[in-house]
């Protein structure tokens, strides 16, 4: 199986393409996350939209808006509640890790490796096949 992060954006204006995916996607969807870290000494969480795997072809996308919003838990925002309500609205909850920041690993790709791990353990994500 094939599982890769798809990067939108920072999660501006493109959280509602995140969303958009999300809806047009209601039957595909698997799960919706919040994750929450410290970049450049500021409280901010990535959103996450999973979808199951496609068949044929194992290939199981996590649409990202990575470290543009504001953390929630320091200031509540717009961004972040309409991404509850759509959860919400889509019958899922919202589950919230904390991880560290992209900004510690050299390319975003190993980053993207150590969250898929992360993913994998705690069964958010079937593990490599």
């Amino acid at each position: 199986m094939i599982q890769r992060f798809i990067e939108l954006g920072e999660g501006y204006s493109d959280i509602y393409e995140l969303l958009e995916i999300a809806k047009a996607n209601r039957q595909r969807l698997s799960s919706m996350m919040a994750l929450h870290t410290t970049y450049n000494e500021r409280e901010v969480s990535s959103l996450v939209v999973i979808l199951q795997p496609t068949t044929p072809g194992n290939f199981q996308p996590l649409y990202i808006c990575r470290e543009g919003i504001p953390s929630p838990t320091t200031k509540p925002n717009k961004r972040f509640e309409l991404f509850l309500e759509t959860a919400q609205s889509l019958g899922k909850n919202v589950i919230k890790l904390h991880v560290k920041s992209s900004a510690i690993f050299s390319e975003k790709e190993l980053y993207y490796q150590y969250l898929i791990g992360i993913l994998r353990m705690n069964r958010y994500i079937p593990p490599l096949q």
